[in-house]
C-alpha cells in the first residue's frame, strides 16, 4: 500500500487522529495505524506529520501510508513445515519443538517466519510487527503443536480480535512431576514479570488476569501425570507458571522448577508441553473449524518410558 489521500468527512465530529483512522480504515490494524503515525507517515497535505492525540476537523486532508516496513536480512529459508490446513486466508501448522516463532535478539535464520516466507512467499499478513509477517500468536521455543498463521491482513485482524476476546479454544497436553491430588481444577491467578529474574514470569498480585483449567488424563505410578490444559487467557508462560505454582512443574522445565536427576534414566528431553488442539471460527467464512496435532515422537517416547517404569492409570 502506498500513500492514500484521506479527507475527513464533512459530517464528522472533531476526533483524535488514531481513533478516526481506526474507524475509517477497519481493515487496517490499530498497530499498523499507530506505527504509521509514529514513523511520520500520517501527514497533512502540506507535509506536517501528525500525532495520535491531535484532533482532526471536517474537511482536513491527509496523506496516510500503512505500508509495512521491511526488515533487513529477513529472507525465505527452506525449512520443512507440517501443514495441517491451508487456504487463501490462513495456514494451520504443527510447530516442531526447538523452532523459534519469529526473529529476535540472538535468533538465526531458522525461525518459523523464515520458513513461512519460503512456503507462502509474499502471501502473509503485514498487520503485525515487520519482523513477524503472518504471526497472530506464538508458542515458546520448546513447545510443539498447533498454530494458525494469517495470510491476509483481514484474516489477521479478525483472528487477533478473537484471541483477545477469548473466542478461540486452545488445549494443551503436558507431562508434570507428581500427580495432583484432585483429578481436575481451575487456576485463576494473575501472572506478571518475576520481580528478580526478568526472563521469568510469576504469579503476582500486580500481574494480568490468567485463567487455566486442567484435568489429569493419565497417572504414572504417582510419579508423573499427563495433564490436559485449557487456557482462557494467553499470558506468557501461563501453563508453565500455573502448574509450577500448584507444585507440579512440567517435566523438563528447568526454568519453573523441574529438577533433573530425580528419575534416573528418565530425563525429560525438553519442556514437555504440546499445543494439542485449536478450535475457532474461520476468519473469513465464519465456519467453525478444529485442528489437532499428534504428540511428537520425543513426547510419545517419554510417556511410553513412564508407562514401562511406573505403569499407566488412564483416567476415564
Amino acid at each position: 500500500m502506498s500513500a492514500t489521500t484521506f479527507v475527513v468527512p464533512e459530517d464528522a465530529h472533531p476526533e483524535r487522529v488514531d481513533k478516526l483512522l481506526a474507524r475509517s480504515f477497519p481493515e487496517v490494524s490499530r498497530g499498523a495505524i499507530q506505527r504509521s503515525i509514529e514513523k511520520g507517515r500520517t501527514q497533512r497535505k502540506d507535509g506536517e506529520a501528525l500525532q495520535s492525540k491531535q484532533k482532526l476537523l471536517p474537511g482536513d486532508v491527509l496523506l496516510v501510508d500503512f505500508t509495512p516496513e521491511t526488515v533487513p536480512g529477513l529472507r525465505p529459508v527452506e525449512i520443512p513445515l507440517e501443514i495441517l490446513h491451508e487456504d487463501e486466508d490462513i495456514v494451520v501448522l504443527n510447530k516442531s519443538s526447538g523452532m523459534v516463532v519469529h526473529p529476535g535478539d540472538g535468533t538465526g535464520e531458522d525461525t518459523l517466519v523464515h520458513a513461512l516466507l519460503h512456503h507462502c512467499g509474499d502471501n502473509l499478513s503485514h498487520t503485525g510487527a515487520p519482523e513477524r509477517p503472518g504471526i497472530v500468536h506464538r508458542l515458546d521455543k520448546e513447545t510443539s503443536g498447533v498454530m494458525v498463521v494469517a495470510k491476509t491482513d483481514v484474516a489477521h485482524k479478525v483472528l487477533a480480535e478473537r484471541f483477545s476476546s477469548r473466542e478461540i479454544v486452545k488445549k494443551y497436553l503436558a507431562v508434570v512431576v507428581g500427580v495432583p491430588g484432585e483429578l481436575k481444577g481451575s487456576i485463576r491467578l494473575p501472572i506478571g514479570r518475576h520481580p528478580k529474574v526478568r526472563v521469568k514470569m510469576a504469579v503476582s498480585e500486580n500481574g494480568k488476569p490468567a485463567h487455566t483449567d486442567w484435568e489429569v488424563v493419565e497417572g504414572f505410578g504417582g510419579e508423573n501425570a499427563l495433564v490436559e490444559c485449557l487456557i482462557h487467557t494467553g499470558r506468557t508462560h501461563q501453563i508453565r507458571v500455573h502448574l509450577s505454582y500448584l507444585g507440579h512443574a512440567i517435566a523438563g522445565d528447568l526454568t519453573y522448577g523441574y529438577k533433573p536427576g530425580r528419575q534416573m534414566g528418565l530425563e525429560a528431553p525438553r519442556v514437555l508441553l504440546h499445543a494439542h488442539s485449536l478450535c475457532f471460527a474461520h476468519p473469513v467464512s465464519g465456519e467453525q473449524v478444529s485442528y489437532e496435532a499428534e504428540l511428537p515422537g520425543d513426547f510419545e517416547n517419554y510417556i511410553s518410558a513412564l508407562r514401562e517404569h511406573f505403569g499407566g492409570d488412564a483416567v476415564a
